[in-house]
């Protein structure tokens, strides 16, 4: 029985260790279900959200396509990154195009209608739409945030926020 039992804790340990994210396979998968993008009702308003509901904001300042938001700006609003070469999808009742843009750091961020995406960090995941109408400044440049709304255009209707980090 002892080498029944220690080849099926061997065989069970390679199959977690496959079904890991140890491989670069299982972390394109992954990325990939990331990138899906999608709309929700939060707070009333239709808006989009990334694979796990968290809302997803423009800035102003990006509009013509242009990364903006480096340095310590993307520690407060996580860029929507796409894995490898492979190009964003979204759900069928999405309005707009996306695509991507190589950001200065080599990765490859979402973009609607062309412009770049980012999750708010202070927004905790799922549900929340505290960025929007934000107002702040890194490295001196001024960003102001709105959170996405549907037909690929920013909702504008943002009651501003303040937040610390």
């Amino acid at each position: 029985m002892k080498p029944t039992l220690t080849a099926l804790a061997l065989a069970a340990a390679l199959v977690v260790a496959a079904c890991g994210g140890g491989s670069d396979s299982g972390n394109a998968q992954a990325g990939a279900a990331a990138n899906t993008v999608s709309i929700a009702s939060i707070d009333g308003n239709d808006v989009l959200v990334d694979s796990k509901g968290a809302a997803l904001y423009a800035s102003d300042q990006e509009k013509d396509g242009t990364v903006r938001c480096t340095g310590g700006c993307v520690s407060v609003w996580l860029p929507l990154t796409a894995p490898g070469s492979g190009q964003p999808t979204a759900a069928g009742d999405v309005a707009g195009k996306l695509g991507v843009v190589k950001r200065p750091d080599g990765k490859r961020q979402v973009t609607l209608a062309g412009r770049p995406l980012y999750r708010f960090a202070q927004d905790g995941g799922s549900g929340k739409v505290s960025g929007d109408g934000a107002s702040d400044s890194f490295g001196g440049r001024q960003f102001t945030w709105h959170v996405e709304g549907t037909g690929g255009t920013s909702s504008g209707g943002g009651k501003g926020s303040s937040y610390s980090y």
